[in-house]
């Protein structure tokens, strides 16, 4: 049986053949597609890719198509030998330039990246993907300065680009490398309060190779009492995908501020234009309170999405706060308008010292919104408003109005 089955396959194998050898070009540009996209059987697209440039060796498509498909098998020798002689040829076609730039981006070779990406850039210099590939190649190798211009420039063609986006808000810390900032908060409250509330606080911000750094000291007027506190923060990078949000602060007025407070969250630059963050904010007034923290963002043309909730455990029950924010984003990472709903208080917030007395187990609604924008990209101004419906005791309700105004200095 074994031996006529063997008879049969060398009968029906010239035809095979003869049937493979008629194909055109396109055909097996086609099968070899179909092998390396649906069935990620790189070997059999390589040996038809082959083929079909037997047949039509001058078509570029199928040689950008092998030697992405080289690159895809870590054959790197055949990937790059496949574009050079593209580029021998002087192709223009936007496809090959983005094709061999991406192998080298992807092994590390920046500067070479950066050549075929600008040399692709004079044949079309409005191309999006090139530009946001220069982008991503400058950011990995810590040129953040380069980075933002070319991400700015994807932005200009299309502000819609929702990896530009993405990227532009991610790396914008990261451009300055000195900022000094000014904020100013005034809160009015109809019932729980008689005397308006108003907070002043002054930052420094330092950007370093390895995340940045800020210290800040704030001032309060609260119950017609004054306070001082003083607060540091870091931002360190661990990788291309994840840093670390790290902060303490402390305060001799207690009430007005808490005596201390600590935080610590992992941040997450997921696929798709997704990030996340998990992690914990502690505030000590005359005890602790614990608050979890857990959020999800993502990034749609100019939009941003962000749903935040902090979980505050004790013996009796769990209470829960939770903020949804989003943002029009109207030219670069700091010209936006901002929308916020949400229950419950945040430590994030200026109210966090009546935390103390246990008022976030109670019922409060809020909702406000943002305007920041930019002046020659280094004059950064912020204004905010906030409307809380809070129940600051047992079926007792007030309202409280917050106006906030910043301005902020990069160099």
């Amino acid at each position: 049986m074994k031996t006529l089955f063997s008879f049969l396959l060398f009968l029906l194998l010239p035809f095979s053949l003869y049937g493979q050898e008629n194909l055109s070009s396109d055909d097996l540009f086609a099968k070899a597609r179909k092998a390396a996209f649906d069935e990620k059987d790189y070997p059999t697209a390589i040996k038809l890719a082959q083929q079909a440039l037997d047949k039509s060796p001058d078509y570029t498509d199928i040689s950008v198509f092998l030697g992405r498909v080289y690159t895809w098998s870590d054959d790197l020798t055949s990937a790059r030998q496949v574009f050079e002689k593209l580029d021998q040829k002087n192709v223009k076609d936007q496809d090959f330039f983005i094709a061999y730039a991406s192998l080298e981006y992807w092994n590390n070779q920046y500067d070479k990246a950066i050549t075929i990406i600008d040399k692709g850039l004079s044949y079309h210099p409005q191309s999006e993907e090139l530009l946001l590939l220069k982008a991503k190649v400058y950011n990995s190798n810590n040129q953040f300065v380069e980075a933002e211009k070319a991400t700015s420039s994807v932005l200009e063609i299309n502000p819609k680009n929702t990896e530009a986006r993405a990227l532009s808000i991610r790396i914008k810390e990261l451009t300055s490398k000195n900022a000094v900032g000014i904020t100013y908060n005034y809160s009015h409250f109809d019932k729980q309060f008689n005397d308006d509330w108003h907070i002043i606080g002054v930052s420094y911000k330092r950007a370093t190779s390895i995340g940045s750094f800020i210290i800040r000291g704030n001032y309060a007027n609260k119950f017609a009492e004054n306070g001082t506190q003083i607060e540091l923060e870091a931002y360190p990078r661990i990788s291309k995908t994840f840093y670390l949000y790290a902060g303490a602060g402390y305060s001799n007025d207690v009430g007005i501020f808490p005596k201390y407070r600590t935080g610590v969250s992992l941040f997450a630059n997921l696929p798709h234009s997704f990030e996340g963050e998990i992690g914990y904010r502690q505030l000590y007034f005359s005890s602790n309170i614990w608050m979890y923290t857990a959020s999800v963002g993502k990034y749609y043309k100019n939009f941003w999405f962000n749903l935040r909730t902090y979980i505050s455990p004790d013996n009796k029950n769990i209470s829960h706060s939770y903020t949804g924010t989003m943002r029009y984003y109207t030219k670069g990472a700091y010209d936006y308008f901002g929308f916020q709903i949400g229950t419950g208080i945040s430590p994030e917030e200026s109210i966090n010292n009546l935390l103390e007395n246990e008022t976030y187990k109670l019922k409060t609604f809020k909702i406000g919104g943002e305007y920041n924008f930019s002046i020659n990209k280094s004059n950064l101004f912020s204004v905010s408003a906030m409307y809380y419906n809070q129940e600051y005791r047992p079926n007792e309700k007030g309202n409280q109005y917050d106006i906030t105004i910043g301005y902020t200095k990069t160099f």
